[in-house]
């Protein structure tokens, strides 16, 4: 099993981990609150399950484009600036939509640009936040597997109070106080970068093998390296290819199925709310742990076991009409599955990919994983549409339980436990 990454000497600061994990809470607690708020705003104002599933597509394909493309420039521009200044981006157009809705100005067309927007600058940001993690786990002088561990803290508490926060806005207030929520956090998370992070933080790494009169690399040419070591990876790309079809039904679930569910039992938002907190305080206690002995577990057992208890079972909840006591409770041991889930995925990555490739690579990566989501709310509405909300849950918590199960026979998941040189620090 790889150990931990070696800490260098010098002196300890915990600024730059504060710094990127603290602006993280806040974005993915804003981008938590407006999930909840803008589909349930949607679908109360148009009563469309398609139309609800077409506003998750038009911010996520932009999300998924921009951030495959963007690797080379978060390398050579450093993913402090683009943190920042994306972060920026999105607090501006998210906060158009409750301004132009007051004012009698979204028309629908005009309401699915700005979440294309505010999609196209997530991506960048959210890939520049990651990235910043090695560095800052080094900074630190923390276990690379603890650092991963506590992003995924950090965002599994993000991912519990955010949604509660969104279910209660919206019950109590408007839905759309719910977006309001979301662009006051973009703009603090920007702050939290710019002010709190050193101005060196997260500069490229430089190529020592290249001539220092060569110029650096153009865009296409960096590009190109990102997908030829990805190329060379077989277990990221089956990790890839698996947690991409995941995800997809991840979001059409999170994004149609629920609030569909919501509606027609008539448990309302306020019960979107509970089972996303259950399912997140459990997530939170799950990469707790991970964090502190995540180094020390056989990873292969752990990651299946959690993708075990975090996939199929909700689905089959919501579709047998179980009692809400139950639903909770299959919420929350699926979240504490998932807890263990980001920190070894995280912790793998980032073992296995040089340095001055990261931006590159973790976008083409997380790009290809994130390709099927903005097809999974417009599916998952269509699928709703025509056949009916119980038969849609049953075939997607098939389809996870198989995508899942099936992917651990293949024999490039026992590198996963093979120690490994860490890479993280080679030019």
């Amino acid at each position: 099993m790889p150990g931990p990454a070696p800490v260098p000497h010098g002196r300890r600061s915990l600024r730059p981990l504060a710094g990127v994990l603290g602006a993280t809470a806040v974005s993915v607690t804003g981008t938590r609150v407006s999930a909840i708020a803008l589909p349930w705003f949607v679908l109360v104002t148009t009563g469309s399950a398609t139309q609800t599933g077409l506003v998750a597509f038009c911010e996520m394909t932009p999300y998924v484009l921009v951030k495959a493309l963007t690797g080379p420039l978060v390398d050579r521009l450093g993913p402090r600036t683009v943190s920042w200044t994306t972060d920026a981006l999105s607090a501006t157009a998210a906060g158009l939509l409750p301004l132009l809705h007051s004012l009698g100005l979204l028309p629908f067309w005009l309401l699915l640009v700005l979440v294309a927007v505010v999609g196209a600058a997530r991506g960048p940001g959210d890939l520049a936040k990651e990235v910043m993690i090695p560095e800052a786990a080094e900074s630190a002088r923390v276990p690379l597997e603890r650092a991963t561990g506590l992003s995924g803290v950090v965002e599994r508490l993000a991912s519990t109070l955010g949604p509660a926060l969104g279910g209660s806005l919206v019950a109590l207030t408007s839905p759309l106080t719910g977006v309001v929520v979301n662009a006051a956090s973009f703009a603090f998370g920007s702050l939290v970068i710019a002010l709190v992070l050193p101005r060196g933080m997260g500069r490229s790494v430089p190529d020592d093998r290249a001539p220092e009169d060569e110029p650096a690399p153009g865009y296409w040419k960096s590009l190109g390296e990102g997908f030829t070591f990805l190329r060379g990876e077989p277990l990221l790309l089956t990790i890839i290819v698996m947690v991409g079809i995941t995800n997809m039904l991840e979001a059409g679930f999170s994004t149609v199925l629920i609030p569909v569910w919501a509606r027609e039992s008539g448990a309302g938002p306020a019960a979107i709310g509970l089972i996303s907190s259950a399912s997140g305080v459990a997530a939170v206690c799950g990469s707790l742990i991970a964090a502190a002995v995540a180094h020390r577990l056989r990873r292969r057992l752990v990651f299946f076991t959690g993708f075990l208890l975090a996939g199929a079972p909700k689905f089959i909840a919501l579709a047998s009409g179980a009692p809400m006591a139950v639903v909770v409770a299959v919420f929350a041991v699926g979240g504490f599955g998932g807890g263990f889930l980001n920190p070894i995925l995280g912790a793998v990555s980032f073992e296995r990919v040089p340095r001055r490739l990261l931006g590159r690579v973790r976008a083409l990566g997380d790009s290809l994983a994130w390709a099927g989501i903005p097809l999974g709310g417009l599916l998952a509405g269509a699928a709703v549409a025509s056949a009916g909300l119980v038969p849609v849950l049953l075939v997607a918590g098939g389809t996870y339980f198989l995508t899942t199960n099936l992917a651990g026979l293949r024999p490039e998941w026992r590198e996963m436990d093979r120690p490994t040189a860490p890479l993280a620090a080679e030019d």
